[in-house]
């Protein structure tokens, strides 16, 4: 739609036939309804009509979530007087950039192409066993994540890791998913450069994946997180990169004002140790959301 748009013009088609500023802006609207965001900041370039539609409060209400005014409310850098006098494009603006939380350690954002909610949880804010013991546990500085450090284990028996966040998420069915990367990993002449050996454990048990809400929703799945003992073979095909392992799915409904989501990763079988593994973070994202990823 958008090439065809562009190849007319604001005074008229080149043949003296009704041109795009012909359009009502009303009729715009009711078209825009139907496009993304992007697309529609795009189309918004052709003419008047275009661009006016383009900033009606009414396409942009229909973008953004229904308590929108409940987000705008709990992110920081964000004046709750101020709201009311924003247009719904300006909102829109303000919630798809990433907004940090808890001390920077939770992310929260608007998707730019669907207006739908989507969070991420850093390692930092997570209960980790033993990640006061600089034996078992470091945290690494990175930049392929959204978070500034990542935590890597060298070895343990004892392997647990847990997290809850409690929050207005719109209504919608989401996925949470483990962000986790078998090796140590590192740049050098700017390339993603792996070591494994301290990489040991992850095939003999499987670890299991837990989430609940508060509302007794609960799903859970079990995988091996390194295949290398199991097909010598062949080797592992999940080292050396970043793995994100969907634990399950939520329901938020309408009437759900606030949800808490507990979710936790373990491996407690203490007749092995386990290590090498960098753990990064938890995201939910709304489900068969194609998540552009900012930063990894």
């Amino acid at each position: 739609m958008g090439a065809s748009l562009s190849l007319l013009t604001e005074n008229g088609s080149g043949n003296g036939g009704p041109s795009l500023g012909d359009i009502p802006e009303s009729c715009v609207a009711c078209v825009f309804l139907y496009l993304t965001p992007p697309e529609i900041c795009n189309l918004a370039r052709l003419n008047w009509a275009f661009r006016g539609a383009a900033s009606s409060d009414a396409v942009w209400e229909a973008k953004l979530p229904s308590n929108h005014h409940n987000l705008l409310d709990i992110l920081p850098h964000t004046d709750g007087d101020t709201h009311h006098k924003l247009s719904k494009k300006a909102i829109f603006a303000i919630l798809s950039r990433p907004h940090p939380l808890d001390d920077g350690n939770k992310e929260v954002w608007l998707d730019r192409f669907s207006g739908r909610v989507c969070m991420s949880i850093s390692a930092k804010a997570m209960a980790i066993t033993g990640i006061e013991d600089r034996r078992y546990w470091n945290w690494v500085p990175t930049e392929e994540s959204r978070f500034p450090v990542i935590a890597y284990l060298q070895q343990i028996w004892w392997f647990e890791v847990a997290g809850v966040v409690k929050f207005p998420f719109n209504p919608d069915i989401y996925t949470l998913s483990f962000r986790i990367h078998l090796g140590k990993f590192s740049k050098r002449l700017g390339r993603h450069v792996c070591k494994f050996e301290h990489t040991h454990g992850w095939g003999i048990k499987p670890v299991r994946f837990e989430l609940s809400t508060s509302d007794g929703q609960q799903a859970s799945t079990e995988c091996f997180l390194d295949d290398t003992e199991q097909d010598g073979a062949n080797g592992s095909h999940k080292r050396g990169c970043w793995i994100d392992i969907k634990v399950g799915e939520f329901t938020v409904s309408e009437s759900d004002p606030e949800t808490e989501v507990r979710f936790s990763m373990k491996q407690i079988d203490c007749t092995h140790s386990k290590g090498g593994l960098c753990v990064d973070s938890v995201s939910i994202i709304p489900s068969n959301l194609r998540e552009r990823r900012r930063g990894f």
